[in-house]
């Protein structure tokens, strides 16, 4: 039997780089509520008490930045710059210019904007068909958050970390070997105390029994203490949770990170679309795992490449499969588009616990092929 030991991490929305995300995806989400062709590349940034946001919008909206930034920071939870950041008195700075006309000349008449390689992957370790260790970590991340939002654990703080190892056999989830939670919480709590909550109320409540056992190591704020956290502790940036995003690591990166890009932007759009390939070709029978890679150049409309590996899974050859997606799939920057409808305001949903694995996004639907 084939033995080994898999980790993937997630992050809560409060984490700082996942704030900025937020925030961008955010500022995305109400431009193509306003205008669907807008061109968006944000980035936020996050520091102490304050957010900068820099970028290209080509757009016929118009947005009270400030004040949606301040919204975004609220509905987190963050009102605390002595601990974090405060939504009521940071510092908010916007530097945003244009699409360059360079890169528009490209995207115009339909091609990718930007070169690069982009990765879609599937499985069947669970229901959702994503990697076990990563869906296990989302799920527990998830939980901090709900625990935190209800009340339920009422002197939690919004920044906060999961970690999952998993045990293989014969390339199946065994058991769990090993989980860690660092969470951010109020000074005047006892570590025993939330050590006790964090089990029974996050973990019993997420992890199946039957992949704990008397060997799993459980890790909760290993180094005692987590008050000061959010921006205040650690700055934030978008796109640097990109492993987080996927799959955890367990599938390759073409290294385009996603939130605060429109969808003319392949490295979103197209990362999306072969998570849906994959997706498929594993639901319907073709595969148990399924790896996929294009690669685009700017200004281009169809790929310069297309590559699948099953592992030695497959039911049919991987050429064969190949020839299924060029038959069934557009794959250019607007076939990507129409297809999926990447041009409504659903990216805020994608920006936290992962944008592969929930149901609800249109690249998660499962279709005959």
């Amino acid at each position: 039997m084939k033995k080994y030991y898999f980790t993937s991490e997630s992050v809560t929305e409060g984490h700082p780089d996942k704030l900025c995300d937020y925030i961008s995806d955010s500022i995305l989400d109400e431009c193509l509520k306003q205008d669907k062709n807008s061109r968006v590349a944000i980035e936020t940034f996050a520091s102490a008490n304050n957010i900068v946001i820099a970028g290209q919008i080509t757009s016929t909206a118009r947005i009270k930045i400030a004040e949606l930034v301040r919204e975004k920071i609220k509905e987190i939870g963050y009102d605390n710059e002595n601990l974090d950041i405060d939504y009521r008195t940071c510092k908010i700075q916007a530097e945003i210019t244009k699409q360059s006309p360079d890169i528009a000349l490209g995207v115009d008449v339909g091609g990718a904007g930007d070169q690069g390689i982009m990765f879609g992957y599937a499985c069947d370790d669970t229901p959702e068909y994503m990697p076990y260790a990563i869906s296990m970590a989302h799920k527990l991340a998830k939980r901090l958050t709900e625990v935190r939002k209800t009340k339920i654990i009422p002197y939690l703080r919004p920044d906060g970390k999961t970690q999952v190892t998993v045990e293989y056999e014969d390339e199946k989830p065994k058991r769990i070997e090993t989980i860690l939670i660092s969470t951010q919480h109020l000074d005047n709590i006892s570590l025993d105390d939330l050590k006790k909550d964090i089990t029974e109320k996050v973990i019993k409540s997420v992890v199946p029994n039957d992949m704990i056992d008397e060997n799993t190591k459980i890790y909760i704020n290993p180094t005692g203490r987590f008050v000061i956290g959010g921006p205040l502790g650690d700055t934030g940036l978008t796109g640097r949770k990109i492993i987080v995003d996927t799959y955890g690591g367990y599938s390759r990166h073409g290294g385009g990170a996603f939130s605060g890009k429109d969808a003319s932007k392949v490295d979103r759009s197209a990362a999306y679309m072969l998570r849906h390939i994959a997706k498929n070709i594993v639901a319907n029978g073709y595969a148990k795992k399924c790896e996929i890679q294009v690669s685009y150049a700017i200004g281009m409309e169809e790929p310069l490449s297309l590559y699948v590996n099953t592992f030695g899974t497959g039911t049919v050859s991987d050429e064969e499969i190949v020839n299924i997606i060029n038959n069934k799939f557009d794959l250019t920057p607007e076939g990507i588009i129409n297809y999926l409808g990447l041009r409504e305001p659903i990216y805020t949903s994608t920006t936290n616990y992962g944008h592969f694995g929930k149901d609800d996004l249109p690249w998660e639907k499962i279709v005959e092929i």
